[in-house]
């Protein structure tokens, strides 16, 4: 393959624009390593840039770049590898190889510059990841929160029974589906920095991201229809019943399923909400336009109330729900937005700050905010500073 077809692809790959038969041969990139002038023409078609250290540091180091990739082809990862089956394993073999080349590139022509990316000095107050937990408001305005809660049943009310398991989540049980008591409003929430799972009456899962609401009834069935409201994020297994549909109301759409797996990113200070579909099917209602989704599509509702719907990697959609972030051409200041709700700090930016270059990476969320921040700056063009709980965010 001649280095000018592979930086086409390259571009097309960051656009998301390859065809069926390019995305192939895209693919197909990182399987070819063990070609040595193959992947020399990789390295010069993905690199062609004016700065006289790069072309010794490619003839220096080409050899240890390829080594690296055939040792470990798949994504770079911060502090944890990713379950292969959660990313398509030729796209990771190829993601492996702008990472590593783009790593090389940056430590070589920065570390001589600037001698704090080795120490860590940057970081020294350093953040912990979030973690598993959320306060549960009960009808009667009694907060409990589930981090200080012990295992076992927290609520015993008419026909209604609240608990929470040892592995960390809260489960609702019916005793007595006749009992009008049991009808009440309870509401699930998390900070940022902070997730949890909730299985609801009738079996099914709903798994909050940070800074994100759940509101519901404890019988769950209001008039024959399962309803809940979100704020923020959550991914929903849904129980089948196809007598009484699962309605999820956010703020400015409704999505109805009857049995399904799928993700709702519905924040405030997001500029649109992104339903994904993993498993069934759903209906996505708004105020000007109506779509039903099938798996592996995403719909998109904009401030014009329009949804456009489009076919994307689901696993970039619930990846935080594994345990990870997922940036495949993403802009940073959407990135930082993300690493602001995990880490409950405020992001700051300089005048020169490139908050729309794209960058692409896989990285742990169960690191501190210094591993994750490293990342970034691996995959672009970008600098941070740590203070107290503010990152300053400068070129």
């Amino acid at each position: 393959m001649k280095k000018e077809r592979a930086n086409y692809l390259y571009e097309r790959y960051v656009k998301n624009e390859l065809t069926a038969d390019e995305r192939l041969e895209w693919e197909d990139l990182g399987l070819n390593l063990s070609n040595d002038h193959f992947f020399q023409e990789l390295v010069d078609g993905l690199w062609e840039v004016k700065d006289d250290d790069i072309p010794a540091m490619k003839a220096a180091h080409a050899n240890q770049i390829e080594q690296c990739i055939i040792a470990q082809p798949q994504p770079l990862i911060i502090g944890q590898r990713i379950n292969k089956s959660r990313l398509w394993p030729r796209i990771a073999a190829a993601a492996a190889i702008l990472l590593v080349i783009a790593a090389g590139l940056f430590y070589y022509t920065n570390t001589s510059r600037h001698p704090e990316l080795v120490s860590g000095s940057r970081y020294v107050n350093d953040i912990a990841p979030g973690k598993n937990t959320a306060t549960l408001t009960l009808a009667n305005g009694k907060q409990i929160v589930l981090s200080d809660a012990l295992n076992g049943e927290l609520v015993k009310e008419a026909g209604l029974s609240i608990s929470k398991t040892a592995d960390g989540q809260i489960v609702y049980e019916i005793k007595d589906q006749g009992n009008p008591e049991i009808n009440k409003t309870n509401t699930l929430s998390t900070a940022n920095g902070e997730t949890y799972r909730v299985r609801l009456p009738d079996g099914s899962l709903v798994v909050l991201n940070a800074a994100s609401k759940l509101t519901y009834a404890t019988a769950l069935n209001e008039h024959g229809v399962r309803r809940v409201t979100l704020t923020g994020e959550a991914y929903f297994e849904i129980s089948k019943d196809k007598k009484h549909p699962f309605i999820v109301i956010t703020d400015k759409q409704e999505v109805e399923v009857l049995g399904t797996h799928f993700n709702i990113s519905a924040y405030k200070d997001e500029q649109a909400i992104k339903t994904t579909l993993l498993e069934g099917s759903i209906k996505v209602r708004a105020q000007n336009s109506n779509k039903i989704l099938r798996p592996g599509q995403q719909a998109e509702l904009t401030g014009a109330n329009q949804i456009t719907v489009k076919t994307v990697d689901v696993t970039e959609a619930v990846a935080w729900k594994d345990g990870d972030f997922v940036f495949r051409a993403e802009p940073l200041e959407s990135i930082m937005r993300k690493v602001a709700r995990w880490y409950d700090v405020e992001v700051e930016y300089a005048y020169d700050a490139p908050r729309d270059i794209p960058l692409t990476a896989v990285i742990s969320r169960s690191r501190n905010i210094s591993s994750v921040l490293e990342g970034i700056v691996i995959a672009g063009n970008v600098h941070f500073k740590v203070e107290g709980k503010r990152v300053y965010v400068s070129r």
